[in-house]
């Protein structure tokens, strides 16, 4: 589990009265992001989009919110994810703001927005961890980014814009043989926050405007569609109370988690929401007996693996989270996040013989996500360690380009050229960056403003 703590204030909406506020920040999870793309590749491609060009970004958020910004992003508070009762209410939602995106609604109010999707999401509660480890650039940029949340309320559709998402989310629906009814049921529910004020509404409700109007036309259109009797199978169903269980597991505080999931409760997601509870309680050892319970029915399930590693290690066993950590690769290879968990727990056993294999899974992590900050600042670790000045230089300027920090990014590109090899690899990307993060005349007035002020 890589969730993102403590970064942002608090919101003081809650969906449910009785449960605490979450802290508001993004947050990466190899398993809820598995579960959204199932939900959401086939109606990004259904709408005539490149998978690869639509980003899903998750905001740890209980209130009730989902929207398109800076492009072809789409974020999904994890309120809504907790909140839908079946994965087509999700599919809906995402169909819906895909909608958004090829009406290009926001293309004239978004340049505000646009730092927002700076790729600076870092995996693994990170941004709380590199500021322990002194790299203050990633977490404050992650703070930085945090901010722009609070911003985001202006952002707002007009009925028509919301009528025309509709129609373009149906078609998406359709085309991708999933039923409309999802959206249906998921406006259905929530229809009472039409005669509610502005200020009392779900932030979803304030930026897109519900009514009955929209919700008759949705209900027909989605009774005559050819995949209406689609429904969601209760492998499907059970599989997301499992993701709503982790969320809840991690995002509320522990006695609310054990009055939603109490210890009468065996099933998977109880179990799954206590052993986290549990762990945020430092009481590893009933943790630990959830989490075994967990392997013992399903052995082969990396996120159970992953999270086994990551009790270990946030609770100061690096060495004893490697073996979980190892298999959560073996089971899910291609996973980026899983093999940056591993090479964390590695590195942090200060044993040198473990170097090059985290280099390693850092290089394949990279490969796959090469926007991840927080993986190449880990990389500039290995080669500090290694005597390798000038390519932990070039690694901390991979992963300041990666946060947007143009500035940083050039200065350790340049003091990383000087050192390497002319002409070889490192030498040539150095140069690139170098070249392609120049700062701007409005930057060097600044930074020789800073410099006299010092």
């Amino acid at each position: 589990m890589s969730f993102l703590k403590a970064i942002a204030a608090a919101t003081s909406l809650a969906v449910a009265s009785s449960a605490p506020s979450w802290g508001q920040s993004l947050i990466r999870d190899t398993e809820i992001e598995h579960m959204l793309h199932d939900y959401a590749d086939p109606i990004i491609e259904a709408a005539g989009l490149q998978v690869a060009d639509v980003d899903l970004y998750i905001v740890a958020d209980n209130s009730l919110n989902a929207f398109v910004t800076g492009g072809q992003n789409i974020f999904l508070h994890t309120g809504i994810i907790v909140e839908a009762d079946t994965p087509n209410q999700l599919r809906g939602v995402i169909a819906h703001e895909t909608g958004h995106i090829t009406g290009a609604h926001l293309a004239r109010s978004g340049d505000a927005m646009r730092n927002a999707q700076a790729p600076m999401f870092i995996s693994l509660g990170l941004g709380v961890l590199a500021a322990l480890a002194g790299e203050g650039g990633a977490a404050g940029a992650l703070m930085a980014s945090s901010q722009q949340f609070g911003a985001l309320s202006f952002l707002t559709y007009s009925r028509a814009q919301e009528a025309s998402a509709d129609q373009a989310g149906l078609q998406f629906l359709e085309a991708a043989g999933e039923p409309a009814t999802g959206l249906v049921e998921f406006f259905e529910r929530f229809r009472y926050q039409e005669v509610m004020s502005q200020a009392r509404r779900f932030p979803y409700f304030r930026s897109h405007p519900l009514s009955s109007e929209r919700i008759s036309y949705l209900r027909d259109r989605a009774a005559n569609a050819p995949s209406v009797n689609n429904v969601d199978t209760p492998e499907e169903i059970a599989y997301l109370r499992r993701i709503q269980a982790k969320i809840y597991g991690f995002l509320v505080d522990p006695e609310y988690v054990f009055f939603r999931y109490p210890e009468s409760d065996t099933s998977l997601p109880a179990r799954y929401a206590r052993a986290v509870a549990y762990y945020h309680e430092a009481r590893l050892d009933r943790a630990l007996e959830e989490i075994n319970s967990l392997l013992a029915e399903e052995p082969d399930n990396p996120y159970f693996h992953e999270l086994h590693g990551q009790m270990l290690f946030e609770s100061g066993h690096a060495e004893d989270a490697i073996a979980p950590h190892r298999r959560s690769v073996e089971l899910e290879p291609t996973a980026p996040l899983l093999r940056i968990n591993l090479a964390i727990a590695m590195i942090a056993t200060e044993n040198p013989a473990y170097l090059d294999e985290a280099a390693q899974h850092l290089r394949v992590a990279l490969d796959i996500e090469p926007d991840n900050g927080f993986g190449w600042y880990q990389l500039s670790i290995i080669h500090e360690r290694n005597g390798e000045t000038s390519l932990a230089q070039l690694a901390i300027a991979e992963q300041a380009f990666a946060s947007g920090q143009r500035m940083r990014a050039n200065q350790f590109a340049a003091r990383a050229r000087e050192g390497l090899e002319q002409g070889s690899t490192p030498w040539f990307r150095a140069t690139e960056i170098q070249a392609i993060s120049q700062p701007t005349e409005a930057e060097l007035r600044e930074m020789r403003r800073q410099q006299r002020r010092n």
